[in-house]
């Protein structure tokens, strides 16, 4: 995952809470909850939970929208090592509804998933530890040894055994991309914690060894013509490097990007954003988009880098990849979640530093990680062979999806949207799954 990835990847969990179905929301009930009595008693409720407060109210729909920080241990295994306040939110409806835990993986979402309105919900959204503001001070905001998937499964399972005291109807997780794949983690640590999961793009590299996967997605994706195209873009790019770096360097210049204490050096720099082109094109473009693709050795200088700027040329600066940035992802890419290291045949007597394409290449020296992927083959496993009531949407041209998830035959299911990409939604599903996909929710949620 990379640097505009991560950005694309942040956007993808807003849009499967914003269009991950089609049809209309319901329309809104009245302000307050029927069965349980005005807000001011579930604004008294939640204040009751130890380690919760309610920073603010406000109205969303005619319904009481909560935010909220709760106190989380940094370490579940450890509690009394201290605490760190976690980011939430709560919009509540009435105590009888089905709720949705939304996560984006990243930090606080503020958007309503079109899942919720499906099932007209109430939505607990969470922020990932260690992003943002849910992130340990002092000494213990520099331990990234706490931010691993069991510590944040951890979380959402205290947060969700809090709050199911006051929200008593079916609750579902959801998210997309590495929110799908937190949603999928927090149930296979916590079973009992969730009635259903729905999760969006989720990647799911079971071995980070074998990257067999991404490498068959770009040699079959779209059309031949135009894999072939990109990949001479891509290839040339690095050919005409001493012609092209002065221009992505004015570039950094003129946007306040430096390299320092990550990438190290502009070229490095350059070396990395030009790897993930093809990547991006497909991440968040589509077939449609192939026509535009120029000619790689008739292009001029300023036609190459300037359509390499519009279609999935990714900058890493040390700004946006630090601690407060996309570096948490990085982290756990670097120690739990893997990475495609992909081979680039067609550019390897082009590049001049082979071992770049992953993300410790990224970090900062302090957030360097070393990978262990037990805890992510145990997950895929158990998603195969245990899990229950779990559905998978992915796109069928979206590089993420290429190692997915495979459900069991428990009441599991996974769905492919054609043509698709990061972006992919039920909505975008052929019309029959589209029913069987919201027939199966609403059964789920024990909605009618």
């Amino acid at each position: 995952m990379r640097d505009k990835g991560i950005s694309a990847l942040v956007c993808a969990g807003f849009m499967a809470g914003a269009a991950v179905l089609g049809g209309a929301a319901p329309a809104a009930a009245q302000a307050g909850d029927g069965q349980a009595g005005a807000s001011s008693d579930i604004r008294d409720r939640l204040e009751k939970i130890p380690g919760m407060k309610v920073v603010s109210v406000t109205d969303r729909e005619g319904h009481p929208f909560y935010t909220l920080t709760y106190a989380q241990p940094v370490d579940h295994g450890n509690p009394r090592a201290g605490t760190f306040t976690q980011r939430a939110t709560l919009w509540h409806k009435a105590t009888d509804k089905p709720t949705v835990l939304y996560t984006g993986g990243y930090t606080l979402a503020s958007n309503t998933t079109a899942l919720t309105k499906l099932i007209d919900a109430n939505q607990v959204s969470v922020e990932h530890r260690y992003f943002e503001q849910s992130r340990p001070t002092g000494a213990a905001g520099s331990d990234w040894s706490k931010l691993t998937v069991q510590q944040e499964a951890a979380d959402e399972h205290r947060l969700t055994r809090a709050l199911r005291g006051i929200e008593k109807g079916k609750w579902l997780g959801t998210g997309a991309s590495k929110g799908g794949m937190t949603a999928t983690y927090h149930e296979r640590f916590y079973p009992g914690d969730l009635d259903a999961v729905v999760a969006f793009v989720a990647p799911n590299d079971a071995n980070n060894r074998d990257d067999s996967g991404y490498e068959r997605f770009f040699r079959t994706v779209g059309t031949a013509e135009c894999r072939s195209a990109l990949n001479a873009v891509q290839r040339e790019m690095l050919v005409r490097r001493e012609a092209l770096l002065p221009k992505f360097e004015a570039d950094a210049k003129a946007a306040g990007d430096t390299f320092e204490e990550t990438l190290g050096t502009t070229d490095r720099a350059y070396e990395f954003a030009v790897l993930d082109q093809v990547w991006n094109f497909w991440q968040s473009g589509s077939v449609d988009n192939c026509p535009t693709v120029p000619d790689a050795k008739k292009a001029s200088d300023d036609e190459l880098y300037d359509w390499s700027k519009k279609h999935g040329f990714s900058v890493y600066q040390d700004e946006t990849l630090g601690t407060n940035g996309t570096g948490p992802y990085y982290r756990q890419a670097a120690t739990q979640l893997g990475w495609a290291d992909l081979e680039f045949k067609h550019l390897k007597d082009v590049r001049r530093y082979p071992d770049i394409y992953r993300p410790n290449s990224v970090l900062p020296e302090e957030m360097r990680g070393s990978y262990n992927n037990r805890t992510i083959a145990d997950v895929d496993r158990w998603v195969k062979t245990r899990g229950q009531r779990m559905m998978f949407v992915y796109g069928e041209n979206d590089p993420w999806s290429a190692e997915k998830f495979t459900p069991s035959h428990r009441d599991s299911y996974r769905y492919e949207v054609p043509g698709s990409n990061h972006g992919a939604s039920i909505a975008k599903l052929p019309a029959a799954e589209q029913a069987e996909v919201t027939a199966t929710i609403k059964r789920w949620a024990d909605v009618k």
